[in-house]
């Protein structure tokens, strides 16, 4: 069945068989991060900061919806910077025509050691062959532009971002009925040792780093208490002589 809305193609068999997956990594990947605020951009009708201990969470998408808090474009975040100690980017930078823009407010926005959590469909796995032979080029997800891991990471290593830890999934074949995902089911355990990196859904979580520059002075207290603390050498005044020292040896007094 092909659709150009995610919350029908979701909806789907092969929909439903990523979205656990995804619903299980995040739950995962976000229960030991804390701070004050997280975000989610994107995919505002799941949930996937529900295991989350943060306070304040807030969900931006660009439409309207129940869930949503924040009506924003994520390439331009009404947010202040260094404020955010969590963002999760579910399927936002492959259907975007400015990733790095997205990227960079991602940066801007999270408080230094912030934490960012990325999934993405793996151009180099069965899901990234299917949409260069799939029938409608305009159907959800096959119309995004897919973006490599390796290439991902270059993107996170210019802005300063380390990356922590990835995983990827979803080694079945795209079908598009139930029967055979579960036929194929055998794949996943499967693939995910004999050809880990052809998953087609991969999950990426990085932190930010600030690197400070600290100028290191010498300690004049302990140089100088060093300096006084030598003896004093005397010296000789002009003309003087030093007494001069002789050894005398007592002779014996009486007979042996």
């Amino acid at each position: 069945m092909l659709t150009h809305n995610p919350q029908t193609w979701f909806e789907t068999p092969l929909g439903q068989y990523l979205l656990a997956r995804e619903q299980d990594y995040f739950d995962q990947a976000v229960a030991d991060v804390f701070g004050f605020n997280a975000l989610q951009v994107g995919l505002p009708q799941f949930d996937f900061l529900r295991a989350n201990r943060i306070s304040l969470k807030i969900v931006a998408s660009r439409e309207a919806g129940e869930t949503v808090m924040l009506r924003a474009a994520p390439d331009f975040l009404p947010i202040e910077t260094s404020s955010i100690d969590l963002i999760l980017l579910p399927h936002v930078l492959e259907f975007s025509d400015n990733p790095h823009q997205i990227l960079r407010e991602v940066e801007r926005v999270l408080m230094p050691e912030g934490h960012v959590i990325i999934s993405g469909f793996n151009p180099r796995s069965l899901w990234g062959a299917k949409r260069n032979w799939t029938e409608d080029e305009a159907s959800y997800p096959w119309c995004g532009n897919f973006i490599a891991l390796p290439r991902l990471k270059d993107w996170m290593k210019l802005l300063d971002f380390e990356v922590t830890a990835g995983r990827l999934c979803c080694y079945v074949p795209p079908f598009a009925q139930e029967k055979w995902l579960q036929r194929f089911a055998f794949m996943e355990a499967a693939g995910d040792r004999w050809w880990p990196i052809s998953g087609g859904v991969y999950f990426l979580a990085a932190v930010k780093r600030v690197y400070g520059m600290r100028v290191i002075k010498p300690d004049w207290k302990d140089v100088l208490a060093a300096k006084n603390s030598l003896a004093p050498i005397s010296q000789k005044l002009k003309g003087s002589r030093e007494p001069s020292v002789t050894a005398r040896q007592s002779k014996p007094t009486g007979d042996s």
